[in-house]
């Protein structure tokens, strides 16, 4: 099996002048989708669906007008990317859907609608991913392959994938610290399998010089993983659906495995059966018309389910028990899943470690997300948030195969098999094979021991061109020595030793130190030549990058558009039918009501008419009617209403608008009285005024208009009565008053001048003087003398 993933994170980027980034993780199960968003100002928690739930149904469903699927899909993750061939894939989507399963040009699953469109399972699990990346906004190996063309045709960009086993064990780590090291089972029950992960927590010192870093962080480790593909939630809703097939061919004697949809409201009725058999004895399971016009109704206990379950039993910790033999020490089994409240599960997990050692300590539903939107929030550089260190490991044990290289013409042909990732390998680790050939040659990567269900092969590469890179370089001699072209048998030997050796590479994200400058200068530099690679894959390959960026998408946007309008017409068809109903209600008033006392008999009639006319054509053709039909016969409609209702505003706003007018009126002539006076006095004193004469004489003259206007036209107003139009309208009120506050606001505004201030300096008398005619004279340098001697 390839890794199997429950969580994924996309990343989200986000247009504004700081560049901030949201990261938005996405916990895909067979049954629900849960989401989480990392976005700053937003607080971190699951997100809503419009619903207000924290968590969305893992399925498509439509109807013969939506370009979606008949009936209730389930896309499990056991689904992706298997050929069409494998008996359980056909077997799952057939007992589930009432779609027609065909397959594609790529070998893999699509469902066929009615009207003989074809959907591949990325382009459905897109439509989920878009649905998701609506709601965030709003908020503000072969299976991950599909994962990532579903991702990139919804819009979105794979920031990282994580394994659930080890996202739960992130959001384990969020708020406690391992002061000694600490080994736990993460026990995932899922709906489509089951999963053990021993997961060891200890410290580890912070990297780096800020204050941050300082601080000791987290390692987390993988030690080993077990699984069971064929346990989980949907085995157990299969066996409860049997009991009620049984029950009801049994009462009714008929094969209601023959109806497809009855057996999807049998599917859904176990689900709901199960939940309520978690934490009772017993349920009640009702079904109206399942089937052939018949009600089903039966008692199912949990004592019958758990017996129709007796030969999974063994099976619930069997994927577990092989691993925590090895490790003593042991702290707890973190039980997780939504599978992990059936009991029996329960139940077998702590019969074979004990009940001490379960842990209920972190939320079964939402632990994986969050575990997953945390690491994706730690990948970016836009939050800072608690060093948690990850390692994580390969499950199978993957190997590389070639064809040996004949030493002679008719030496029968072998393959030669290397061991490259063993199981338990560090994810994200490197590795160099070696390869003596002069001709092109074929690698195939495969599983040694393939999973259940999945072909051996990942993929094959084709190596060519190198017979064509040879003679194009120039130093031969060099080359014949590489390629073991010697004559003697001592290099043959020599070849077929070296041929295929597996070397370790560092990988990227390895804390080793990089080295030094003058180290790379001294090591001898070797010539290297790109050589052609030509990638196949088996049954069920990514799909191209033309078809997720051409078909794929803009079948999505026709989607999303048809929705849209769909959205768009229930909407205008509910705002139709809510009108008409008010309007009904509003003719069949009777009294002194605002909408009789403002409207006229003959406007009340018409109205009547035509509220009669839109209704009946509401019941005969509303509903093959387009949005723009349900606007048009609103509109026809609200203009028979528009005058009264115009009327009524009129006369509830009046009052409001005349005091404002008088208002303003009271205002500018108390400013008038204060400023006259004002410029009485600075003229008797001779000090400059802030207004001038024909500044206030012109503010009275707008004043006195205003007046004049607001007097005559609010005596007509008077004789009019309330059913028919007014003959002066409040915003005419209101534009006119708005007139006089800015005059008056004007000159409210204007700043006083400065004051001339009276100078009493020698040299101003002095100035006084000469402009009088009085002759100065100038002092002369002898003026001293002159004086002595008088």
């Amino acid at each position: 099996m390839s890794r199997i993933y429950l969580c994924l994170f996309l990343f989200l980027a986000v247009v504004s002048e700081t560049a901030l980034a949201s990261v938005l993780a996405i916990d895909y199960g067979a049954d629900w989708i849960k989401a989480s968003l990392v976005q700053p100002g937003v607080p971190f928690d699951v997100l809503l669906n419009k619903d207000s739930k924290r968590k969305i149904q893992s399925s498509v469903s439509g109807n013969k007008r939506q370009v979606v699927w008949l009936g209730r899909i389930q896309h499990r993750a056991s689904l992706f990317q298997k050929p069409l061939g494998t008996t359980r894939c056909r077997v799952v989507l057939t007992s589930i859907s009432s779609a027609d399963v065909v397959e594609t040009s790529r070998g893999t699953v699509a469902l066929r609608r009615s009207d003989g469109t074809e959907w591949s399972v990325e382009e459905l699990i897109a439509m989920q991913f878009a649905y998701v990346k609506e709601l965030a906004e709003a908020a503000a190996g072969e299976k991950r392959d599909a994962v990532v063309d579903a991702i990139e045709i919804a819009g979105l960009r794979t920031l990282a994938l994580i394994n659930d086993g080890t996202a739960v064990a992130v959001n384990y780590a969020m708020t406690r610290t391992f002061p000694t090291p600490e080994y736990h089972v993460i026990y995932d029950a899922g709906a489509s399998a089951i999963r053990a992960t021993v997961v060891s927590f200890a410290s580890a010192a912070g990297e780096g010089k800020s204050k941050s870093a300082a601080k000791d962080g987290t390692q987390l480790s993988v030690l080993g993983v077990g699984y069971d593909r064929s346990l989980g939630g949907t085995e157990l809703d299969r066996r409860l659906r049997e009991l009620m097939i049984s029950d009801f061919q049994r009462k009714h004697r008929m094969d209601i495995r023959s109806d497809r949809r009855g057996m999807a409201k049998l599917w859904k009725e176990a689900g709901r059966v199960k939940a309520i058999l978690s934490a009772n004895t017993d349920a009640m399971a009702t079904v109206e018309s399942v089937a052939f016009d018949v009600d089903y109704r039966s008692k199912i206990s949990r004592a019958d389910f758990e017996i129709a379950c007796k030969d999974l039993k063994d099976n619930m910790h069997a994927q577990s028990s092989t691993l925590w033999p090895t490790l003593n020490n042991i702290t707890s089994v973190i039980l997780t899943g939504g599978s992990s409240r059936t009991p029996m599960i329960q139940a077998a997990v702590k019969a074979a470690v004990g009940e001490k050692k379960i842990a209920l300590n972190v939320n079964a539903d939402e632990a994986a997300v969050l575990g997953a939107a945390l690491h994706g929030a730690s990948l970016s550089r836009q939050f800072k948030t608690k060093d948690i260190k990850l390692s994580d490991i390969g499950v199978h044990n993957i190997q590389v195969s070639y064809p040996a290289e004949a030493k002679t013409p008719n030496v029968k042909p072998r393959t030669i098999n290397t061991l490259v990732f063993p199981a338990g390998s560090k994810a994200g680790s490197r590795k160099t094979l070696t390869f003596k050939r002069t001709d092109d040659f074929s690698l195939t990567l495969s599983y040694r021991s393939p999973p259940v269900g999945f072909p051996a092969d990942v993929l094959r590469a084709d190596i060519v061109g190198i017979s064509e890179a040879i003679q194009n370089l120039t130093n031969l001699g060099k080359l014949k020595g590489f390629f073991g072209g010697g004559s003697s048998s001592s290099a043959d030997e020599a070849g077929d030793h070296t041929e295929g050796v597996v070397r370790d590479e560092q990988s990227s994200s390895s804390s080793a130190p990089a080295p030094s400058a003058s180290a790379l200068e001294k090591a001898p530099k070797q010539d290297t030549i790109t050589l052609d690679v030509k990638v196949h894959f088996p049954p069920g390959p990514p799909m191209a990058l033309d078809d997720k960026r051409r078909s794929p998408t803009s079948r999505l946007v026709a989607v999303d558009n048809e929705e849209l309008g769909k959205r768009h017409r229930e909407e205008a068809r509910n705002a139709l039918e809510g009108y008409l109903y008010r309007v009904r209600d509003l003719l069949e008033e009777t009294g002194d009501t605002p909408f009789v006392k403002c409207s006229q008999d003959g406007e009340r009639r018409r109205m009547a008419e035509k509220l009669q006319e839109t209704l009946a054509w509401l019941h005969d053709y509303g509903d093959d009617a387009d949005t723009r039909d349900y606007v048009e016969k609103r509109s026809a409609v609200e203009a028979l209403e528009r005058p009264v209702v115009h009327r009524y505003k009129e006369i509830e706003e009046f009052p409001q608008a005349l005091n404002n007018s008088q208002m303003w009126n009271w205002s500018t002539r108390l400013f008038l009285t204060d400023a006259r006076m004002n410029l009485t006095n600075a003229e008797q004193s001779g000090l400059p005024a802030k207004y001038t004469s024909e500044e206030l004489d012109g503010l009275e003259r707008t004043l006195i208009e205003h007046e004049t206007w607001l007097a005559e036209w609010v005596e007509r107003q008077k004789s009019v009565k309330m059913n028919e139009d007014p003959v002066i309208l409040t915003s005419e009120m209101r534009a006119r008053a708005k007139t006089l506050e800015n005059h008056l606001q004007r000159l409210m505004k204007k700043k006083a001048p400065r004051p001339i201030r009276k100078s009493t300096s020698k040299a101003s008398t002095a100035a006084s003087s000469v402009s009088e005619g009085a002759p100065v004279e100038t002092p002369l340098e002898d003026a001293p003398q002159h004086h002595e001697e008088l």
